[in-house]
């Protein structure tokens, strides 16, 4: 079967193609920023397509290589294989698509591969890690990255602090090719999200301020990246978060005007609030986290999907990899510093799907924090450097705070 790109998918397949076939380009690594929903998996189906060299392209899970995979074979490309431990396949093709854990396993295997994708590339750790062992491995590989949250936390010294004895210490969000060290120093393409929303792409979001926390009270941790647990549990206590929660989705799940909703996932911080959810809700909720066996995992999703299940109450899961186009409920029921998180979790329910209402009920001020996902604005600061803005208020590369 041969796609129709839409023009950013052609442009950005273009530019990746164009990039591997400059030799020059071997000393630098390049970013293809796409937002969520975007259709990345085409993209690199395209690329993957045109490249005569052998290619390899990394995935973080299984979920995202299978995909992938899928969506290059309907592309009638058959020179293509998986490699993955977790699929119970080790094959090597000409392009291979591979989970880093498996490789690094065989990695003397892979030295033919001069040619990179990886997909989900803000995980790739600029310091060190698998991902920047197998890229060194070889000399002149050509890397291009693919994400639609292009940042990475970091750790920076407090400007007003810089000259003192007692230096303090806290957490920036820095862009990629921001780094230092760095893998990725240059943007071959990006599209906005405004920009696929205008365009009919992504699905219209309504959002619903229904902060019921005073996070000022809760202290963050100690990397100063997000709130501390034990803080935060505290702060649910005094509000009665739980309770709250369970009736934010018990109205949800019934609407006044009768109409039902295509699935509704909670994002929870704790385990013991999503199965007191699930508890609550008996027959209406299940719980996926980190700890739940892949199989049930997917048995669980597959019931979320046929709307057998309402409800699924999740814990740090769920966030990538996961493709229901028909969802349209997402309840934030968890804060978070984290602009990727926050993104992450919002783009579950921006995938387009006929007759779509989407909804975004933020129950933690997420909204407030960082605006809504459409107003994220991929930008230059005074001095070119790359950044993401919202409304104007810059959120990359600059000090984070409560």
């Amino acid at each position: 079967m041969k796609y129709t790109l839409r023009p950013y998918q052609q442009e950005a397949s273009d530019a990746a193609v164009k990039f591997f076939s400059d030799k020059t380009t071997a000393k630098h690594n390049g970013l293809l920023i796409l937002p969520t929903g975007a259709g990345k998996s085409l993209v690199i189906a395209d690329i993957a397509s045109k490249i005569d060299e052998p290619l390899i392209v990394l995935q973080p899970s299984r979920e995202i290589l299978e995909q992938n995979y899928a969506k290059l074979m309907s592309y009638g490309v058959w020179d293509c294989s998986i490699y993955s431990a977790s699929l119970n396949r080790k094959e090597i093709n000409r392009i291979t698509f591979a989970t880093i854990g498996s490789v690094m396993a065989h990695l003397d295997d892979f030295n033919v591969f001069h040619k990179i994708l990886i997909d989900e590339c803000h995980l790739v750790n600029p310091r060190g890690g698998q991902y920047k062992e197998f890229i060194e491995a070889v000399e002149g590989r050509q890397v291009i990255g693919l994400t639609a949250t292009p940042y990475r936390l970091g750790q920076t010294i407090d400007p007003k602090t810089i000259n003192s004895k007692w230096k303090k210490y806290g957490s920036i969000l820095k862009f990629l090719t921001r780094t230092r060290p760095r893998v990725f120093d240059q943007v071959l393409y990006y599209c906005q999200v405004k920009t696929l929303l205008e365009g009919g792409f992504l699905a219209k979001l309504r959002y619903f301020d229904m902060n019921a926390l005073e996070l000022d009270r809760v202290k963050l941790n100690s990397t100063g990246a997000d709130y501390d647990d034990e803080s935060l549990f505290k702060e649910f206590e005094r509000v009665g978060f739980f309770e709250y929660t369970l009736n934010i989705v018990k109205r949800v799940m019934r609407p006044k005007d009768g109409s039902l909703r295509h699935g509704i996932l909670v994002f929870c911080r704790f385990v013991e609030d999503a199965e007191r959810l699930a508890d609550e809700l008996c027959g209406f909720c299940e719980v996926v986290s980190g700890a739940t066996p892949k199989k049930e995992r997917e048995a669980i999703l597959e019931r979320f999907k046929s709307g057998e299940t309402e409800v699924v109450a999740n814990v740090g899961v769920l966030t990538t990899g996961f493709d229901f186009p028909a969802l349209d409920t997402i309840i934030l029921a968890r804060p978070t510093m984290s602009l990727a998180l926050f993104y992450q979790m919002v783009g579950r329910a921006i995938r387009p799907y006929p007759g779509k209402d989407g909804w975004v009920i933020d129950l933690c001020g997420s909204v407030t924090k960082f605006g809504k996902v459409e107003e994220l604005w991929l930008d230059h600061d005074e001095r070119g450097g790359w950044i993401i803005t919202s409304n104007g208020k810059q959120l990359t590369n600059i000090m984070m705070t409560k």
